[in-house]
C-alpha cells in the first residue's frame, strides 16, 4: 500500500521549494476530497496529488519527462505513473486523463492556485472565509493570477460534467481542512 511519509520523502529528495510544497499538500487536499466523495481510496489519490509535480523542483523547463523514472524507481506502478503524467495532458504531455481521478487532478492542480492568490488578496488572507463568488470576481480579470491556465480549469470541469462553481466550491471545501498547512489560515 502507499505510505504518505515515504512519497514526503521522495517529494522532498527532488523538490525543496516550500512553495511548491504547499501546493502540493493543497493538490494532496482536493484530490482526498473528492476521493471520498465518490467512495474512491482517498490514500490512492492523494498520493497522486502530493507527487503529481515529483519533477518540477529540478526540471521545471521539462516537467513531466522525468517524473516516471522517479516514481517508477521508488516503486509506483504504471497506472499511478499515468495519472500523474496526464495532469500535463495539453501542456506538457499527450497523456489524456481518462479516469475521473486523472480528470480531477487536470481540473484541480491549477484551480487550487488561483483559488490560493484569490485568498491572498483577501484582508484575511485566509481560504477559511472565501466563497466562490470571491473567486470568480477574480476570474475574468487577466491580470490577475496570470500563470494560472483558467482555460484547463474549465476544460477539466467539462471533462468532469461538471459546472465550474461546483468545482470551486468543491475545491475550496476541500482546502479549508489544510489551510494552515498550506499557509491559507491567514488571520482567521
Amino acid at each position: 500500500m502507499l505510505d504518505r511519509n515515504e512519497a514526503i520523502a521522495l517529494w522532498r529528495a527532488n523538490n525543496d521549494d516550500e512553495s511548491l510544497f504547499r501546493h502540493a499538500l493543497a493538490v494532496e487536499a482536493t484530490m482526498r476530497h473528492f476521493a471520498a466523495a465518490k467512495g474512491e481510496d482517498p490514500d490512492w489519490w492523494g498520493i497522486v496529488g502530493l507527487l503529481h509535480d515529483i519533477d518540477y523542483g529540478r526540471h521545471p523547463e521539462e516537467h513531466l519527462k522525468h517524473s516516471g523514472p522517479i516514481l517508477s524507481a521508488a516503486g509506483y506502478p504504471a497506472e499511478f505513473i499515468h495519472a500523474v503524467d496526464s495532469h500535463g495532458y495539453g501542456i506538457c504531455t499527450e497523456v489524456e486523463p481518462l479516469h475521473v481521478m486523472e480528470k480531477i487532478l487536470f481540473a484541480c492542480d491549477e484551480l487550487t492556485g488561483f483559488i490560493a492568490a484569490c485568498a491572498m488578496v483577501r484582508p484575511s488572507k485566509s481560504v477559511l472565509d472565501i466563497e466562490p463568488r470571491s473567486v470568480k470576481k477574480k476570474w475574468g480579470t487577466a491580470a490577475f493570477a496570470a500563470g494560472v491556465r483558467r482555460d484547463i480549469i474549465e476544460k477539466g470541469a467539462a471533462m468532469l460534467g461538471m459546472e465550474l462553481d461546483a468545482l470551486i466550491l468543491q475545491t475550496i471545501a476541500a482546502l479549508r481542512p489544510v489551510a494552515a498547512a498550506i499557509g491559507l489560515k491567514g488571520s482567521l
